[in-house]
């Protein structure tokens, strides 16, 4: 299924949740610290803006956001929290959309940048955060670490969250680095309702090949927003590359 298909108004629904999952304040605001002062005095650019879990609080710490987002919904949902005057939103692919103007920062968060679901779709997208930054920008990704070790020899699926009312398991295609996260919601009947989406898992290597060929280095990697350090157990990282600054 196309991506533009999956984030229906469905989705965007089920996507906000205020005040917990990934609104919660202590998952929000270390990403929104770091993100303000990582943008200094100059504008961001949120690729797959989403409905503005993140650019809201941002713009609301008078960082000046714009957005590029593939979906409608998403974006109508982001609109009974902000106008077009205070975040402007392109409609768009994040890997070759481009927002009029530059920016010190471009972001992508909460592992989207793996629903490109081809490694030269995920090269583009480097690309374009470098074609929107100021000499010395910063291109900010925040991803998940494949968890093959918990994949055993023969079996496809591994199970990463259970609780009374939510299963979530992932299946995965190891020859073409593709995951699907499988998530099934019960409620008091005994129907469950599944939903799926489709990625392409990405080692932290790899992430950092694809920044190289689009001319960025990296600058940190951090196990969280909070600059946890980084280790081989570490499940998720944010990544800062940055543009060479003009000679």
């Amino acid at each position: 299924m196309r991506q533009e298909k999956l984030w229906d108004a469905d989705a965007a629904q089920r996507y906000d949740t205020p005040g917990t999952g990934m609104f919660a304040p202590d998952t929000l605001g270390p990403a929104v610290d770091r993100l303000a002062h990582l943008a200094g005095d100059g504008a961001a650019l949120e690729f797959a803006i989403g409905t503005g879990r993140v650019a809201v609080p941002l713009a609301e710490r008078g960082v000046p956001v714009t957005g590029i987002e593939l979906s409608v919904p998403m974006v109508e949902r982001l609109r009974t929290k902000a106008d077009e005057a205070a975040i402007p939103v392109i409609i768009g692919d994040m890997a070759t959309t481009v927002a009029p103007g530059t920016y010190s920062l471009v972001y992508l968060v909460y592992n989207t940048i793996s629903n490109l679901l081809t490694q030269a779709g995920q090269v583009e997208c480097f690309r374009n955060a470098a074609r929107h930054l100021t000499p010395g920008g910063r291109f900010v990704v925040e991803l998940w670490v494949p968890e093959l070790r918990r994949l055993p020899p023969g079996q496809a699926a591994t199970v990463w969250q259970t609780d009374a009312d939510y299963i979530a398991l992932d299946t995965y295609d190891i020859l073409r680095q593709h995951v699907v996260s499988h998530h099934f919601r019960f409620d008091e009947t005994e129907q469950a309702r599944l939903y799926r989406s489709p990625h392409r898992y990405i080692w932290p290597a790899e992430l950092d090949l694809m920044a190289q060929l689009a001319g960025f280095e990296l600058e940190s990697r951090h196990e969280d927003w909070a600059g946890a350090e980084f280790t081989g157990e570490s499940r998720s990282h944010v990544s800062v590359y940055r543009v060479p600054s003009a000679p």
